[in-house]
């Protein structure tokens, strides 16, 4: 049976009884709860959870899942000419979820950010027969296999003439972001660009829930990177956590700042 880490949501799927702990969560990057390992079943999540949904424009939407579960990040569907992309991933998929995908043409891609939010990735892929793209410096946190996985190498990979995912590194060996290059270019940025509360500002962390930050070379080479790309906006991880104009400059002025910072 599919098991997944409450703490987490990466799924699992375990021959007898599940370990002691998670091995997402065992990891600095992320954490055990004090009052330790828990884990929850397939069916049992889906029963007691669903998701919303947030349209931003006619070929943006958001989806979150409530009540809030394990890293709680929200998930993106991005309707391009091409066939429509689910960026990152959130652990539940529930009828009322496949049904909504499906009447807006199902998925082409899956693209993920980084490992805290494969959750489910197996179920999504399968039910809607579409390729998950994950950075192969990442590999070794996929917990479970699928058919359905694409390793990736490089800096860059062109989902459709104008979306690709870019290579970023920092929070996670393997982390990537997704450009869009629509309305003065949109950037997706999970948790390797983290959008901070108030929509002006952006940072950068290895561990966030244990608050050790990355040194000042890995950001500036992110800073580096992202130069080049032509964005105006950025959606985070989480709810509210979007920048809706000049987010080029705030990334490279917060980025600024985050090393001055480290000195």
């Amino acid at each position: 049976m599919i098991t997944l880490c409450k703490t987490c949501g990466t799924s699992y799927e375990f021959p007898d009884s599940p370990p002691k702990c998670c091995e997402i969560c065992a990891d600095e990057r992320q954490y055990i709860p004090v009052t330790g390992q828990q884990w929850v079943d397939w069916p049992t999540l889906i029963t007691t959870h669903t998701n919303k949904w947030k349209q931003f424009r006619d070929n943006i939407f958001s989806i979150t899942t409530v009540p809030d579960f394990a890293i709680n990040q929200r998930a993106f569907i991005l309707k391009t000419a091409e066939g429509n992309i689910l960026w990152d991933c959130i652990a539940v998929l529930d009828d009322a979820t496949k049904t909504l995908i499906s009447s807006l043409g199902g998925l082409k891609a899956i693209a993920i950010s980084h490992p805290h939010f494969y959750t489910s990735m197996q179920e999504w892929a399968a039910e809607f027969n579409a390729p998950i793209y994950l950075h192969s410096s990442d590999r070794q946190w996929v917990m479970r296999g699928s058919p359905y996985i694409t390793f990736w190498d490089g800096d860059a990979l062109q989902l459709t003439p104008d979306v690709r995912l870019i290579h970023l590194g920092g929070h996670f060996s393997g982390g990537s972001v997704l450009h869009w290059e629509q309305g003065g270019g949109i950037l997706f940025s999970g948790d390797i660009v983290q959008v901070t509360p108030g929509g002006k500002n952006v940072s950068f962390m290895w561990s966030y829930p244990n608050l050790l930050p990355l040194p000042a070379e890995t950001v500036r080479g992110i800073m580096n990177r992202l130069s080049s790309v032509k964005y105006s906006q950025i959606y985070g991880a989480f709810e509210g956590r979007e920048i809706t104009e000049y987010a080029d400059d705030i990334v490279q002025f917060s980025g600024r700042k985050y090393i001055d910072c480290l000195k």
